[in-house]
């Protein structure tokens, strides 16, 4: 197929999250010369395709198929892609059919390579992540089969196609808090303990802390609160508990343990000393860490030559950011592999009217193109 012709039939398939649409079926026929490993867990469909060439480095492109649902506000049928003033538009135009159509082209059109060239494919990065690309690492690991470098074709670009690269990822730290008070009436506040009130003078401390200065590549790790809840919808009662759940994406910098201390603390010791008289908080906390963060050196093979690649096609010295949410490169990381993202501009994803320029998809190959020759 052509460029276009693959991209079109890519995003005309429905393929909500963990539902691949049959598009792994089709890819595994689209790539007859490379072996097959299919990895199904629990409705989650994952695709694994090698080839090897040579005795030298494994390089794996990997992605996904599953797209977030369309919502909402579309000019068009979502899963109809429409072309109008050089872009495509559909779900999945940039996050990540795109990325997809690239890797299997490139790797279709490859006769020589020094080492192994592989493909991952996974349908369940846009839901809970569980049972999709890491769960096949855990394979390829067992199995001796783990790349030594890795290419997530996420899109990546902020304002022109070619200015950045992800070299690392914030981790994300989920938090919930259960403060306990005692429930009575509004007019005899002297008889109860309000949970509100005891946290009021508690927010302003944790409320966008800092748990770092961040750096040249990450950002501070903060505090944010995501939300509040307390009372029984009524003016006359005081509550007898409050919920607060917050998240903090953090760098390396910054652990879990970090995060528990402080909040201990605030809600310990430091309430007694700025509330002489009152008594201890009654509280409980809980905390998740639903990605770790990690940081790609700068000065690997891979992100040399990528950035080259890139330089070459499109005349820009890409940008070393770690910024955004998380991805499934920090699967390859946890298995120490060298591993960067590279993909078209991200301005839509996840929105109505989802739309990729063709002339970045057709860049894109291009620095595939590239990056395998440069290995």
């Amino acid at each position: 197929m052509e460029d276009k012709e693959l991209f079109l039939a890519l995003l005309n398939t429905p393929s909500i999250t963990p539902n691949d649409g049959g598009l792994l079926a089709f890819v595994e026929d689209y790539l007859p010369n490379f072996t097959a490993k299919r990895v199904d867990v629990d409705g989650v469909k994952n695709l694994f395709l090698y080839r090897k060439f040579g005795e030298g480095v494994h390089l794996c492109f990997a992605g996904h198929v599953d797209v977030v649902p369309p919502g909402e506000g579309w000019e068009s049928d979502p899963f109809e892609p429409v072309e109008k003033d050089g872009f495509i538009y559909a779900r999945g135009a940039q996050d990540m059919k795109s990325g997809v159509c690239a890797i299997l082209q490139i790797c279709r059109q490859v006769t020589h390579f020094n080492g192994t060239l592989s493909i991952l494919l996974t349908s369940d990065e846009e839901g809970e992540a569980k049972n999709g690309t890491a769960k096949v690492l855990e394979i390829l690991n067992e199995e001796k089969l783990l790349p030594d470098f890795a290419i997530v074709a996420e899109p990546t670009c902020e304002k022109n196609f070619g200015d950045t690269i992800k070299i690392g990822r914030r981790g994300s730290i989920n938090g919930t808090i259960e403060l306990m008070g005692e429930q009575g009436h509004v007019a005899y506040p002297q008889n109860v303990k309000n949970p509100i009130h005891q946290i009021a003078t508690i927010l302003p401390k944790i409320a966008e802390h800092a748990f770092d200065e961040g750096d040249s590549v990450f950002a501070p790790s903060k505090l944010v609160i995501t939300d509040i809840k307390a009372g029984n919808n009524v003016t006359n009662v005081t509550p007898k508990t409050l919920k607060l759940m917050f998240n903090v994406r953090n760098s390396p910098s910054t652990k879990i343990e970090n995060v528990e201390r402080y909040i201990r603390s605030i809600f310990g010791l430091l309430y007694l000393v700025n509330n002489p008289g009152k008594e201890q908080l009654k509280f409980n906390l809980e905390l998740n860490e639903s990605a770790k963060p990690f940081l790609t050196d700068k000065s690997s093979i891979l992100i040399a030559h990528l950035s080259r690649s890139i330089e070459e096609v499109t005349g820009l010295v890409p940008e070393l950011s770690a910024g955004g949410g998380t991805s499934d490169a920090r699967f390859f990381a946890e298995f120490g592999v060298s591993v960067a993202e590279f993909g078209v501009m991200h301005d839509t994803i996840h929105a109505a009217n989802e739309r990729c320029y063709l002339s970045h998809l057709r860049g894109l190959i291009n620095v595939f193109k590239l990056l395998v020759e440069k290995f």
